[in-house]
């Protein structure tokens, strides 16, 4: 590696020095001329140059190795005033490349593995520090599957949101932040690659501004996060794939696949017409015996159908005569075909015999001797190759023709075998013909027994087709009585139902009832009241029209009270006394109670008992001693 180096930096100095040298002699020569420079000066550049990976941010890389020799050597270089050292070449002229044609110089690929410096990373609010070069790479945890996400540790106590967004938006769009109060956050890039970019700036210092505070003070610490979101969506992303994937494979089964044929056409009169002119057809001839051969199996064959069925199978036996035709037409075409091959295998065999001849020829001793080595070799392999396959041919009609003539000795054989066959063929004749007329019988009695069963199935059809009638009749009656109980039993809830709202509004007629006959008895009680009044003096006209008490219904909650309260001597507040009246009637209002009480302030008394928190009304019973002031 250190002698990779080396070679590299010697060339990148030996290119150096060319270039400065063309550079000089350049301005000599064009500058007398009156040529402009051109308006770009890379010179007046001082933004440094860019680097963009995959891998990592968007920063300047450089070797390390060798880096103080390759300065030294740059300052004792006498460059002119146009010439900018960093760039490594003169101002307004394009650089000039390796590549250059007429250059034949290429430079050796930079080894991958060849560290590069990190250089100063200068941002709005504050600036990054890169760490030392000798020290080992940070260590990061295993990587997440789709793993977007990144944790920042090592943040400074005073950076703050805005900070974190401006360091790391050159890595990539941010979707989401996470800040922490302990100096550290989690960032959510919107892609995979990002968090590369992120990892990069691991192990940086970073300032804030230019204050020296620990606070503003601190060391990035970037890695892998492992986040629900980030995990759902590269779940999601492989079950698309996975759904692709097996569309695409069923879309190439079904290409793949051979296709289903076409299906048969249930049997009728006027299919069997069609199938029975196909079956004439030569052409059409096998898919009509498809089409019959699936009627017979499917058990279509009946009495009714018999004869055409019959007419079908009669128009299929006639193209045996024509099968057989066509078969020794394709056997003389094969025999004739034979004896072409044959009589052209022959020919070829013939012209083999006299290149070998003359291969033989040629190597007889007046030939030879006027040939060179190589040309002798030739030669002979040529001779050896041509023998070989004349052999093989040769084998192979032999072959064929030993085929001939055991067809001829089987021909000769069966001719003294017909003999004894026309002997025997009249026996064969008759036995046969009894067979016949035996199979015959025998069909015919198939026949009548097919017949007698198909009656019975009929039979059997019509009773098994009367008891489903029967069975449907009963569930339609069973599903109507259903029906009819279901009715009733919501017949018989509307009218409890009904039942219980007419008792309630009974209950309420009764309850204005008796409010009636207590309104009538009070405009009797207040007339009867009016009456006396008009009779009785000034003094009980003034008592009357100055008594707390209303009603009847006032005056039976004043004794209740009374009561109530003559059994606790101690006094009760308003929410006992109303939890107690509440028990007799629901109606009781508690501020009408309070009410009643503070009017009549001779018979009760309200007091303040406790202390504090403890601090408690209470009403006691003081009509006894009210009845003496009174």
């Amino acid at each position: 590696m250190v002698c990779w180096a080396r070679c590299s930096l010697l060339f990148w100095t030996f290119h150096l020095c060319l270039c400065q040298s063309l550079s000089v002699c350049i301005q000599t020569l064009f500058i007398p001329l009156g040529l402009n420079q051109l308006p770009f000066d890379p010179a007046n550049n001082n933004e440094p140059l860019q680097f963009g990976s995959a891998s990592g941010p968007l920063v300047t890389e450089g070797l390390i190795e060798n880096g103080g020799e390759s300065s030294k050597k740059r300052k004792r270089t006498n460059a002119p005033s146009d010439f900018d050292p960093a760039l490594g070449m003169m101002t307004g002229i394009p650089p000039i490349t390796p590549m250059m044609p007429g250059l034949g110089i290429v430079p050796p690929p930079i080894p991958p593995d060849m560290p590069v410096v990190k250089e100063i990373i200068h941002c709005k609010s504050c600036t990054l520090f890169p760490p030392n070069p000798n020290l080992p790479p940070p260590a990061t945890r295993e990587r997440p599957p789709g793993c977007k996400t990144v944790f920042v540790g090592g943040l400074p106590e005073n950076g703050t949101e805005q900070i974190i967004v401006e360091v790391f938006e050159q890595c990539g769009e941010i979707i989401a932040i996470r800040k922490s109060k302990k100096n550290f956050c989690h960032i959510r890039f919107a892609e995979e690659y990002m968090v590369d970019k992120a990892l990069y700036l691991s192990g940086y210092r970073i300032r804030l501004g230019s204050s020296t505070d620990k606070k503003d003070t601190g060391r990035l610490h970037v890695d892998f996060a492992q986040a629900r979101d980030d995990l759902y969506e590269w779940e999601c992303k492989q079950r698309m794939l996975a759904r692709e994937e097996r569309h695409r494979r069923r879309m190439e089964e079904e290409r793949l696949r051979p296709p289903s044929p076409p299906p048969v056409v249930h049997y009728s009169d006027h299919e069997c017409s069609i199938v029975a002119e196909k079956l004439k057809d030569d052409s059409k001839f096998s898919e009509a015996v498809q089409t019959l051969l699936t009627w017979i199996e499917r058990g279509e064959v009946n009495r009714r159908s018999a004869n055409n069925f019959y007419s079908m199978i009669q128009s299929a036996n006639s193209h045996v005569r024509r099968l057989v035709n066509e078969k020794a037409a394709h056997e003389k075409d094969m025999e004739e075909a034979k004896e072409k091959f044959k009589q052209a295998l022959s020919g070829i065999l013939i012209q083999f015999e006299q290149i070998v001849a003359v291969y033989h020829s040629a190597s007889k001793q007046k030939a030879w001797d006027h040939f060179t080595k190589a040309q002798r070799k030739n030669i002979s392999v040529w001779c050896k190759q041509a023998e070989e396959i004349r052999n093989i041919h040769n084998d192979e009609l032999m072959g064929i023709r030993r085929e001939e003539e055991m067809e001829m000795s089987d021909d000769e054989i069966e001719e003294t075998t017909e003999t004894k066959e026309t002997e025997e063929s009249a026996l064969v004749s008759q036995t046969e013909a009894l067979k016949e007329e035996n199979d015959s019988l025998r069909w015919q009695l198939d026949a009548y027994r097919n017949e007698v069963e198909l009656l019975k199935q009929e039979q059997g059809k019509a009773h098994r087709e009367d008891d489903p009638n029967k069975e449907q009749q009963l569930k339609l009656l069973q599903q109507a009585l259903q029906g009819m109980q279901q009715h009733l039993l919501k017949v018989q809830e509307e009218y409890k139902r009904k039942e219980a709202e007419l008792e309630k509004i009974k209950d309420d007629k009764l309850q204005v009832e008796k409010m009636l006959e207590n309104l009538k008895e009070k405009e009797s009680c207040a007339s009867r009241l009016c009456a006396s009044s008009q009779d009785s003096d000034y003094p009980l006209e003034k008592t009357l029209n100055s008594s707390p008490i209303k009603s009847e219904r006032e005056a039976l909650l004043v004794g209740i009270i009374s009561t109530f309260l003559h059994v606790h001597p101690f006094g009760a507040s308003i929410e006992y006394i109303c939890s107690y009246l509440h028990r007799l009637d629901n109606k009781i209002c508690t501020s009408d109670v309070e009410c009643l009480m503070s009017r009549l302030q001779h018979t009760f008394k309200q007091e303040m008992t406790g202390v504090g928190a403890s601090l408690e009304k209470r009403w006691k019973f003081c009509g006894f001693e009210g009845l003496k002031l009174t």
